[in-house]
């Protein structure tokens, strides 16, 4: 009782997918991860055969495509299910991700996810990140938050996560290319990036990442107590 739902938009580089893992984590909620669903569904396209430009094979592909999430006992980590098996390390593979792409811009594919995302969320006590979760996914989401930050600020943390991984990117070409995606994403016909009214904006620019996990978390808390002291008195 009193479990919410939290929905996180906002610009790329903003620390979303990181940020909402963490929040998840610290609340004991499940992280609906939309990117590891469009990978399950690219396996589930491979393993069958089936094209998902093909219509036919679409609607042949979607009839038994089950995606769920559930925590490893050991590590505490969550996995992704497809079909009532585990699949989390076979959609990191590059054969997933050679192909994911072209199966995550068909519409009638993106209709079914966005209909599984939002049966994941019927339960409640879920936290999601993209683009329009606030505004397609989860509109009536207890708390939606949206990120943005400054784009010097995007580019140089996104610089940082490359250098670690041994990729030296030059920060202008950086800037160049999140100034491209913002572009994309806010005026993409299929749900587009927008700060729906009802959404708590987070300037993370000069906020460290233990600082924009515990904001969120504090703002889900008295989310959590209103809906708890609404069910009693209701």
């Amino acid at each position: 009782m009193g479990k919410i739902v939290i929905a996180i938009d906002g610009y790329s580089g903003c620390g979303k997918s990181s940020t909402a893992k963490a929040v998840a984590k610290d609340l004991g909620y499940t992280y609906i991860d939309s990117g590891a669903m469009y990978r399950a569904a690219t396996l589930h396209f491979l393993n069958s055969y089936l094209s998902p430009s093909n219509p036919h094979d679409v609607e042949k592909g979607l009839k038994d495509l089950e995606i769920e999430f559930h925590p490893n006992p050991d590590s505490g980590e969550q996995e992704t299910y497809l079909n009532g098996l585990n699949v989390e390390k076979e959609i990191r593979t590059m054969r997933v991700s050679e192909n994911v792409s072209n199966l995550a811009k068909e519409k009638e594919i993106r209709k079914v996810l966005v209909a599984q995302q939002k049966k994941l969320g019927k339960s409640k006590g879920v936290v999601m990140d993209g683009r329009d979760v606030g505004s397609v996914i989860f509109p009536d989401a207890e708390l939606k938050v949206f990120m943005t930050a400054d784009l010097e600020t995007r580019a140089y943390r996104r610089q940082q996560e490359l250098l670690a991984k041994g990729d030296l990117v030059d920060l202008e070409e950086i800037q160049k290319n999140l100034a491209e995606r913002d572009q994309i994403d806010s005026t993409r016909e299929e749900g587009p990036l927008i700060k729906v009214e009802d959404a708590v904006e987070i300037d993370t620019s000069n906020l460290n990442f233990a600082e924009q996990v515990a904001q969120i978390v504090d703002l889900a808390q008295q989310k959590i107590n209103h809906t708890k002291d609404y069910a009693s008195n209701h």
